[in-house]
């Protein structure tokens, strides 16, 4: 009869393994229907915040500089919003996300998630000329903090924006005239 002995060590190292893991899973699949973030006053769904992360993904695309999506830009518009803006900008910034959606259904015939590039774009341009006041300012106050996102982003202070000193460095060889 060959049986393994295994000592308490390794049992309990395995026995929490699968403890890690079983709670980890959940959130990998994120199925919960919650947002990413915690917010106090702004009550969104998961699809609610998928939608927003492809609006900013939209606005700032990703090329050979990481877009809007990858810098998770929409999580910094979630949470501007719920800390920073009046509540009469909160109650329009969430009225103007549900109807987001069916503003590009009845304008562009199709879901805004599922227009191609080029098509949100025109969706995007034509929000200029709306008359639909919620979605109006649900697009102002997303885009603005979008970019001021973007603007104060980890990619863009360090990597991007090279920041020199006022007076500059000082150069010994400068030609005077």
């Amino acid at each position: 009869m060959n049986v393994d002995v295994i000592n308490r060590r390794a049992a309990i190292r395995r026995l929490l393994f699968i403890a890690g893991g079983t709670l980890l899973l959940p959130a990998c699949y994120r199925q919960s229907g919650k947002t990413t973030i915690e917010l106090n006053h702004l009550v969104i769904e998961e699809e609610q915040e998928d939608l927003l992360a492809e609006l900013v993904e939209t606005i700032i695309p990703s090329s050979d500089t990481p877009g809007g999506k990858e810098l998770l830009l929409h999580l910094f518009v979630l949470k501007m919003v719920d800390d920073c803006h009046s509540p009469e900008d909160q109650e329009a910034f969430i009225t103007g996300l549900s109807t987001f959606s069916t503003y590009s259904r009845e304008l562009m015939g199709q879901d805004f998630m599922k227009l191609a590039v080029d098509k949100r774009l025109v969706f995007l341009e034509s929000l200029k000329e709306v008359e639909n006041e919620e979605v109006k300012r649900f697009y102002g106050i997303t885009k603005r903090r979008t970019i001021q996102g973007y603007t104060n982003s980890k990619y863009v202070m360090t990597d991007l924006k090279k920041y020199e000193l006022v007076p500059g460095r000082y150069n010994g060889y400068f030609k005077m005239t």
